[in-house]
């Protein structure tokens, strides 16, 4: 059984009514989309702004409603009825780690509220807890009696981490959790991260734009664009091999050293118009591959050589 399972998830935003007249559909920010997460994996997920990362990573932790489709953990549905029982399953590590942190709250109020709403433990199992949560993360205790404002963004990342961890959860979703963070701080964020997978046993979704750094931590590999799914492969084929053009344009876009930066291959370079989403695929308008099919008919996500899925008419070649 997958630690998590979406089916036909989607997410679409109404429009503001006009003074006169009808509103209209609405902005499709998440199309259909349906894909599992075995237990103990990490799970990568890319694409460029706009693609509709964040507000699958808001969907799958409730901090959204979807507009249609279904979301399991160990094969229960999840409910936002309750969300203590929620908060228990699936946790967030933001992007920002010092603006999601209450500045007016010390760093033990911060990690005491979900061992208090979620688990309702008493004052000394809080505080053994959090010793041991705080021993994980390699942070020092003194810092409990802290406030935000007083560290580095990299300790703050970790207190971040840390109050995550305190939930007990079975999933994590991390959004750009290194983003924001010092390039030599990157990496003890990340081997700090794969340590707590092991010792935890934990499942991640990491959502990132860093193609370096998504398949360095990644088992596998999503890529969305315009809010679908557009291919999906383990992390060491998808970018050596991709299957859809866009994945090509995204991996021959990162920069490598030796290599000469030239632009990749496209006819445009601006996403489809969300209020007036083209039919057929939403690549075609940029696709140096497209023809006729592709800008009537939308492609299917389907097998595509070993361990990889996608959406199109006219995939690449090995």
């Amino acid at each position: 059984m997958p630690a998590l399972r979406v089916e036909n998830l989607a997410k679409t935003f109404p429009l503001k009514k006009p003074l006169f007249g009808a509103a209209g559909p609405g902005v499709r920010a998440v199309r259909p989309m349906s894909f599992e997460v075995a237990k103990g994996e990490t799970l990568g997920v890319v694409g460029e702004s706009g693609c509709g990362k964040s507000t699958l990573a808001r969907m799958l932790v409730g901090l959204l409603p979807p507009s249609e489709g279904s979301i399991e953990i160990d094969g229960l549905a999840l409910n936002t009825a309750d969300p203590a029982e929620f908060g228990k399953l699936i946790q967030y590590v933001f992007q920002d780690p010092n603006s999601s942190l209450n500045p007016r709250k010390t760093i033990r109020q911060v990690m005491e509220a979900p061992l208090k709403n979620l688990h309702n433990m008493a004052k000394p199992e809080r505080d053994a807890r959090i010793r041991e949560i705080f021993a994980s993360v390699n942070l020092r205790e003194d810092f409990l009696n802290r406030y935000p404002h007083e560290f580095s963004g990299g300790q703050a990342q970790r207190i971040g981490i840390a109050r995550a961890l305190a939930a007990s959860p079975r999933i994590i979703i991390l959004d750009e959790p290194v983003s924001a963070l010092d390039v030599s701080v990157q990496s003890q964020v990340l081997n700090l991260l794969a340590d707590l997978r092991a010792q935890f046993g934990l499942t991640y979704l990491f959502i990132t734009h860093d193609l370096a750094v998504v398949e360095a931590v990644s088992d596998r590999i999503i890529v969305l664009y315009f809010g679908a799914v557009v291919e999906i492969g383990k992390a060491e084929r998808i970018f050596a091999t991709p299957r859809h053009p866009y994945t090509k344009l995204l991996a021959d876009s990162a920069p490598v050293v030796g290599r000469p930066l030239n632009a990749p291959e496209q006819k445009g370079s601006e996403l489809p118009d969300p209020l007036n989403p083209p039919p057929g695929c939403a690549f075609a308008g940029r696709c140096p591959r497209a023809t006729d099919i592709c800008r009537s008919q939308e492609p299917d996500l389907k097998p595509m050589g070993e361990d990889q899925l996608a959406a199109c008419h006219h995939p690449l070649e090995d």
